[in-house]
């Protein structure tokens, strides 16, 4: 996303700020509660979104060093993502290539990945190595049984992958530059201190609640405050879409006084921040494909 957008963006809610307003539709939405409990539109979900799209499957920091490996499941499909030894990240199918057993299990280091069911090695970018008691076993071409790979990308300390070996989209157009906006988070230095994984609803539930700044100073009047902001502007970035809330203030970091927009953009020279104070931000971004976490199980 261009510079000149985000200024066009900043504007129109500047706008719409001043004139206390936001975008609405011609009337309200009704979604129908089978959306979200329909076993079979689930199925077809999971085919045409999670295995189809780019997810964001790990951060940077669960594989810090070369060798470093994680095994996963995402919707059904057994994951495993490895630290080659030239540093860059590689997501396989977890199955051995002869009786379709999984190689690895949960995470660590290692340089190569043995099969409990027939011994089979793979080397950690998942060429085979090895088989067990070649002489009995017959002679193959290891070149043609090496662990089946995925599309993987890691930007802005993300690793990125789609569950299509065949997939012929670019995950790094499909971003189209969101990339460069979570950049601004760090996350290619910050550190891995604990992780829980957490049962949740169908996915969209979580989805929809990202999308929803209508709920912030009541469920979260406690951490925001019950003044805070509940109106969202919505602008499409490719296939993914930025939310902001229209205003002409911005909540000034690490103090509660506020500041009129044109007044900071003209001070700091910038269109857009990601503004925090006593725990608010009043500017996100969500993709699809960054919701994998919550796409992964019901």
């Amino acid at each position: 996303m261009s510079r000149q957008q985000l200024l066009e963006m900043t504007r129109s809610l500047v706008e719409h700020g001043k004139a206390d307003t936001m975008e609405l539709v011609d009337d309200v939405v009704a979604v129908p509660a089978s959306d979200y409990t329909d076993e079979a539109r689930f199925e077809r979900e999971k085919e045409l979104i999670f295995k189809r799209l780019p997810l964001m499957m790990a951060p940077s920091c669960e594989l810090p060093e070369p060798g470093c490996y994680k095994a996963m499941e995402m919707a059904g499909i057994p994951v495993l993502i490895t630290r080659q030894k030239d540093g860059t990240a590689q997501a396989f199918l977890n199955s051995c290539t002869h009786r379709g057993n999984p190689v690895a299990q949960g995470s660590g280091k290692a340089s190569r990945f043995t099969c409990g069911y027939h011994g089979w090695t793979f080397k950690n970018d998942g060429d085979l190595l090895a088989i067990a008691s070649p002489k009995d076993f017959g002679t193959v071409d290891k070149a043609n049984f090496c662990l089946q790979k995925f599309p993987t990308l890691e930007r802005a300390g993300l690793i990125w992958v789609t569950l299509d070996p065949n997939s012929t989209l670019d995950i790094e157009s499909y971003l189209c530059g969101y990339d460069s906006l979570l950049e601004h988070f760090g996350f290619d230095g910050w550190h891995l201190f604990d992780q829980r994984t957490i049962p949740g609803p169908n996915w969209k539930t979580a989805y929809d609640g990202y999308l929803d700044f209508y709920h912030l100073p009541v469920l979260h009047k406690d951490t925001f405050g019950s003044d805070f902001f509940n109106r969202a502007n919505y602008f499409a970035w490719g296939p993914h879409q930025r939310l902001s809330s229209p205003s002409k203030f911005i909540q000034k970091p690490a103090a509660t006084s506020s500041l009129t927009l044109p007044r900071w953009m003209k001070k700091t020279g910038r269109s857009t921040r990601c503004c925090r104070a006593s725990g608010r931000s009043s500017r996100i971004s969500r993709s699809p494909a960054s919701m994998a976490a919550a796409g992964a199980e019901r």
